[in-house]
């Protein structure tokens, strides 16, 4: 049996309830789902970090090729030079002047093999992508379903027994429920961010203000925090689906990051081709030895066990695609202020 499921079996379920055979049936139900939830995550994030390995041997690659291919300018440069000195200067240059012009043939064909390799590399990394795309939506799924099989069936077996479970057994079950969701909102979050550069929404006028409101209103926000947002948010031509989920994903961040009362802004300056963003919360701030890594996917910094390490991860891969940059400025027990530029 799955070692958390164990732990809870134990805490609140006595040995004649386990020896009912409609518990034990729904006990091997939950923990078939655990295993086979954990050991589909296992496999994405497996697939995740050896494509991300692969992604980044392929750009050390690329990189060296640029730099192989500037080589070769600079050495045909050079000849074209060395050429015009000798024919201007010598009158016996004939034969130097037809070896420089093989030297450049040479070269030339070595710079055209390097461009067919680098244009198969790309197409590699094009086909890798939509591979682990596809593999993401497969599991994805394959995970939900699970999940959602055991989400069902807790609730009908709490409702069917809720008069008689204690105070304890209804914690009990709605703690599995949390957990249920937390997984949920995980596997949402890495098929998000997988599909970041592949989904094709279209290009709409955006307008930030609207969206920005939208999406506080949704939002569960404690009545102790107070959000502020600039008349000056501007409109920009984007993807609403990308946008929506950079702001939301960064405003979840600045509530979360405030305990009790607080005030959360959202202003924006005029950066000359570019607008630049930013997303102020007065909470408790994050420590400057973890803003290396701020932005990495499944990487926490905090024990909140309701936090699934993605959602900062989604929101650089969305300014990212737009050719924008992010960053923060934080300071503990002050708070944070996280920047970024879009294309207006």
């Amino acid at each position: 049996m799955n070692s958390l499921l164990q732990r809870q079996v134990s805490k609140y379920l006595d040995e004649e309830a386990l020896e009912d055979p409609k518990i034990k049936a729904f006990l091997t139900a939950i923990d078939e789902s655990y295993n086979n939830s954990e050991e589909q995550f296992n496999m994405l994030q497996r697939a995740m970090r050896i494509s991300s390995d692969e992604l980044f041997d392929a750009n050390q690659q690329l990189r060296t090729d640029v730099m192989y291919q500037k080589d070769i300018l600079d050495s045909i440069t050079t000849a074209i030079q060395a050429l015009n000195l000798k024919e201007f200067e010598k009158e016996n240059g004939e034969f130097e002047i037809k070896d420089l012009a093989e030297h450049i043939r040479e070269q030339s064909e070595e710079l055209q093999i390097a461009a067919r390799k680098q244009e198969q590399l790309l197409k590699n990394l094009e086909n890798k992508n939509q591979v682990l795309t596809d593999y993401a939506h497969m599991v994805s799924h394959d995970l939900k379903s699970p999940l959602r099989s055991v989400d069902t069936l807790i609730s009908w077996i709490k409702t069917d027994n809720y008069d008689s479970l204690t105070a304890e057994g209804k914690e009990h079950f709605d703690m599995i429920l949390k957990n249920v969701e937390k997984m949920d909102a995980l596997i949402e979050g890495i098929l998000n961010y997988s599909t970041i550069e592949m989904a094709d929404h279209g290009q709409y006028q955006v307008d930030t203000k609207y969206m920005v409101q939208e999406i506080v209103d949704l939002l569960v926000i404690p009545d102790g925090i107070e959000v502020e947002i600039s008349e000056k948010l501007p409109v920009i031509k984007a993807d609403k689906f990308r946008i929506q989920q950079l702001f939301e994903n960064i405003i979840h961040n600045a509530v979360k990051s405030i305990e009790h009362e607080g005030k959360i802004e959202i202003n924006v300056a005029d950066a000359g081709e570019l607008w630049k963003f930013e997303i102020k919360d007065s909470g408790k701030g994050i420590p400057e030895r973890h803003h290396h890594k701020i932005f990495k996917i499944f990487e926490k910094i905090d024990t909140n066990q309701n936090s699934t390490g993605i959602g900062l991860s989604i929101a650089k891969k969305v300014v990212d695609f737009y050719g924008g940059q992010i960053s923060l400025e934080s300071k503990e027990d002050v708070g944070t202020s996280f920047y970024f530029t879009l294309p207006k």
